[in-house]
């Protein structure tokens, strides 16, 4: 029951994250283990856009909204309740927008990890994240669209996942200069 509740927290803050008009090509998630039970999540955003409303560009507000919602804001707390030391940047990388999340955790679970018994494989189950993201690349093994799980052997400290989001089209815009712009303004 607690599972479900989990996994239907997480649709509602992805579905929040991307319904609206804010969207990246594809996200990064690096889990660092400096423990049995503990470590380090990384989550990297690559490219960052606005998605246009019909045919208007609304980058400005969507880059207001990053600021308040996911800089300043507590989305990402929200989404890994459990997890601390919340650490957030935007950096441009390649001509695109990115930005970093690193947070640390004391549980596998706090960041939707699983691990089978004491010696066996490290598990996430992307079921919920295939609603917005499709899976792209790991160093693990993939169980596919009937076992959406990631599996990595048990004796790996460092586990990633790719996934993919959005392809940039005319129907996307950089958020790139709206960072540039913000930045100038701060120094």
């Amino acid at each position: 029951m607690k599972n479900i509740a989990v996994i239907s927290l997480l649709i509602l803050v992805v579905a929040f994250l991307f319904s609206g008009c804010l969207t990246v090509e594809k996200k990064e998630y690096m889990f660092e283990l400096t423990g049995e039970n503990s470590g380090r999540l990384i989550i990297k955003y690559y490219n960052i856009l606005s998605m246009k409303d019909d045919t208007s560009d609304i980058s400005a507000e969507d880059f207001q909204d990053l600021l308040s919602d996911y800089l300043y804001g507590p989305v990402i707390e929200d989404d890994y309740p459990n997890a601390t030391n919340f650490q957030k940047e935007f950096f441009e990388e390649n001509g695109v927008l990115c930005a970093k999340v690193s947070m640390e955790f004391n549980d596998l679970a706090a960041v939707r990890l699983f691990r089978y018994k004491e010696d066996g494989p490290f598990m996430l189950n992307i079921g919920a994240l295939l609603e917005t993201e499709s899976y792209n690349n790991s160093n693990g093994y993939y169980g596919g669209e009937i076992m959406p799980v990631v599996f990595w052997e048990s004796t790996l400290s460092k586990l990633s996942l790719i996934t993919g989001i959005t392809s940039p089209d005319e129907s996307t815009v950089s958020l790139l200069d709206n960072f540039l712009n913000w930045k100038e303004e701060q120094h």
